[in-house]
């Protein structure tokens, strides 16, 4: 795409917005940053001193002249200046999508209800322990638009890719893509329909040719859906499947306690299972999906089997945080849908005081029920659904409380836990009623936790 004296306007002034705007300018283009809201005076500051336009508090006339919009994901597809763009036949591109317009580096891309962090970082050190040249970004933290010129043409771009990035792409085409799982996430911004979220998490694959690789578990019956409507005749990638329980035609998978690489016809061991150091089955998931896009760039199997073993995890995602008279507190703030917090549940081993709740995104929390009965003897709620899981769970657990704070919630589980148990912080929903993300949703956890005596 040639930006050069094209009159862009970009949506959005957060960390994506603020990069893509910053990119597109310095490739030339007439950029004006417009967001619904107040800017923060250092992304104004930064603004000026690189001559770039910028409005605050609402979209003007101007905003809606543009050639085309490139938006943050935070901005929903029913704000009207996004509406006003799609209506009226102009495009409307995502940061990750106006990034790769700028790079010629092959792109490994991970997506999924859940791990998706979890993957790209253990990607980023599996390419540090083969001293493979790479940048990391996207959804994970840091904004494609500010690595990709850094990139040479053989360092690989390692992105983790939301649902809100791929609803705008057009010619978004990375060389390795993943899917780890579709469950229910994010349906508020999706008219609370599955169909259409999952729809837009195949995106990932939409533009990748026949030498491109996707990966994906071979038991997981919405992506096994959509690929079976895919043309035979359309260009489409070769799909590398994982498994834990059955055998694959390509891919990786567990036979016994033995993780075997099945590609070209060709068996390869790895590892033992008991050799990965991230311990559940979920994790286990992980592990292999990482394995497998690690052997679609064709990274020696040492170096594979170094970094699954020594890999300790990511901050947020089932971190434990301090034991306190013997109780262990567990931060898995990241857990923002219910998926999440099976998988959780499922790894603990001893019964569990669970901190639920946040802004609720459509959530349905029957499918923990069984795990809540098992392993749950108190539900400390917090945030705008409390009605909510009143509603649905008070009769599921012996006790359920309620907590205006995250140090009430602590305090009161401090309270309910026994010496051998886990305090466990896994939410299932967003953050943005008391917090400014996950992330300080956790380190206001791990501080509360911190406190106590």
């Amino acid at each position: 795409m040639i930006v050069k004296d094209r009159n862009i306007v970009v949506i959005g002034g957060a960390r994506s917005g603020l990069a893509a705007a910053r990119l597109l300018s310095s490739k030339g283009a007439k950029v004006l940053l417009s967001d619904s809201g107040s800017l923060p005076e250092a992304v104004k500051i930064s603004l000026n001193d690189v001559g770039i336009s910028w409005e605050e508090n609402g979209h003007s006339d101007r905003a809606r002249q543009a050639e085309f919009a490139v938006t943050s994901p935070g901005v929903p597809d029913k704000a009207p200046i996004i509406r006003h763009y799609l209506d009226s036949g102009r495009g409307v591109y995502s940061e990750l999508e106006a990034a790769s317009w700028f790079t010629q580096s092959p792109i490994a891309a991970i997506t999924g209800s859940n791990g998706k962090t979890t993957v790209t970082s253990w990607l980023d050190h599996l390419w540090q322990t083969a001293s493979m040249p790479h940048c990391t970004a996207g959804n994970i933290g840091t904004a494609f638009s500010d690595v990709v010129d850094k990139l040479a043409v053989s360092d690989w771009a390692l992105v983790e890719v939301s649902s809100f990035q791929l609803d705008h792409i057009w010619r978004f085409r990375p060389r390795i893509s993943c899917i780890l799982n579709i469950t229910p996430d994010h349906l508020d911004r999706y008219n609370n329909d599955f169909e259409r979220y999952a729809a837009s998490k195949m995106r990932i694959i939409e533009n990748q040719k026949n030498d491109d690789i996707f990966i994906c578990r071979k038991e997981d019956a919405v992506v096994n859906r959509f690929l079976s409507t895919l043309s035979s005749d359309a260009p489409k990638p070769r799909i590398w499947q994982f498994s834990d329980e059955n055998r694959v035609d390509e891919g990786i998978y567990v036979k016994q306690n033995d993780i075997i690489f099945n590609i070209d016809n060709t068996e390869e061991f790895l590892m033992h299972v008991s050799e990965i150091g991230l311990q559940g089955r979920h994790n286990l998931h992980n592990g292999l999906a990482t394995a497998l896009a690690a052997r679609a760039a064709e990274i020696r199997l040492e170096h594979i089997r170094e970094s699954l073993m020594k890999f300790e995890g990511v901050e947020h995602r089932l971190e434990t945080v301090r034991l306190v008279n013997g109780v262990r507190y567990v931060n898995d703030s990241k857990a923002t849908n219910v998926n999440a917090v099976w998988y959780a549940l499922d790894s603990m081993k001893v019964p569990v005081v669970l901190i639920l709740g946040g802004r609720d995104k459509g959530n349905d929390y029957s499918e923990i029920i069984p795990l809540l009965r098992e392993k749950v003897h108190t539900v400390v709620a917090i945030g705008e659904a409390r009605a909510t899981l009143r509603e649905q769970i008070t009769d599921v657990v012996p006790d359920f409380l309620e907590a205006d704070s995250m140090k009430d919630a602590v305090k009161a589980a401090f309270r309910k836990a026994k010496r051998g148990e886990t305090v466990l912080l896994s939410p299932a929903c967003a953050s943005f009623d008391m917090f400014e993300n996950y992330e300080h949703r956790g380190r206001e956890f791990k501080r509360a936790v911190n406190d106590l005596d």
